[in-house]
This record gives C-alpha cells, sequence and structure tokens, in this order.
C-alpha cells in the first residue's frame, strides 16, 4: 500500500535556531513560512518539517498524492480511503478525517510503542 511522501517533522523550540543548525548541515528550505513557525527543508532524498509550537513530539509524517520531492502524483490512494482501510484493520487513530469529503485533510494514530504518525493530504 502507498502512503506518499515521507518526512520527519521536528517539533522545536526556536525555528530560527533549528533552521540555522541544519542549514549548516547541509539542509535548504523548499517550503514554508518562517513567520508563521513551519518550515520544510530537504537534503537530496531527506525531507524534514521544523515546527514551533504546533506539536508535542516530533513525528513521522506521510503525504499521499506525493511522490518524495514534493510532486503531485497523478495516482494515489485518497487519505479517506487509507483512513477507511485502516479502522477496518483496528487500527486506533487518534484524530480522522471527516469521510465526506475531499480534498486536503489529514489523521493521526500512534506506533504501539506511542510513536505519532501523521497522515497529511494536501491535495
Amino acid at each position: 500500500m502507498k502512503i506518499g511522501a515521507f518526512s520527519v517533522s521536528l517539533s522545536v523550540k526556536d525555528i530560527k535556531v533549528s533552521r540555522e543548525f541544519y542549514e549548516k548541515i547541509g539542509f535548504a528550505i523548499v517550503q514554508g513560512n518562517e513567520d508563521e513557525k513551519w518550515l520544510i527543508l530537504r537534503n537530496e532524498s531527506v525531507t524534514i518539517g521544523l515546527f514551533e509550537g504546533m506539536f508535542e513530539k516530533n513525528m513521522m509524517t506521510f503525504n499521499p498524492g506525493w511522490e518524495s520531492q514534493a510532486q503531485d502524483e497523478d495516482s494515489f490512494v485518497d487519505i479517506r480511503e487509507l483512513q477507511k482501510q485502516w479502522k477496518d484493520a483496528g487500527i486506533e487513530l487518534l484524530s480522522e478525517v471527516e469521510e465526506n469529503t475531499v480534498g486536503p485533510g489529514n489523521f493521526m494514530l500512534e506506533d504501539p510503542d506511542g510513536n505519532p504518525i501523521l497522515i497529511d493530504q494536501h491535495r
């Protein structure tokens, strides 16, 4: 089952300090707005998100509809279908996307060790 582009979303204390650190080790900004306290950075095929004050913990993020460089895919499994399949398989969700909607949406779950996973569709 294809679940989209993967990145790690980091909960940071000071986005400016974190941006400067990650730029020093080779990451470059590809999306985001530092004034809004979120940035997406990439180093080759590795993508990280910096989020100040938005999340309690670092988390894995998957973006249905995007390939690894955040480009739209022609064909993908919609987030609502993923949510249905996973709920039918007995996976407990922390939050859910409205089932009778289309387009962007997200839901969250945790792995067995309490690591948060965000499924975040942008289109």
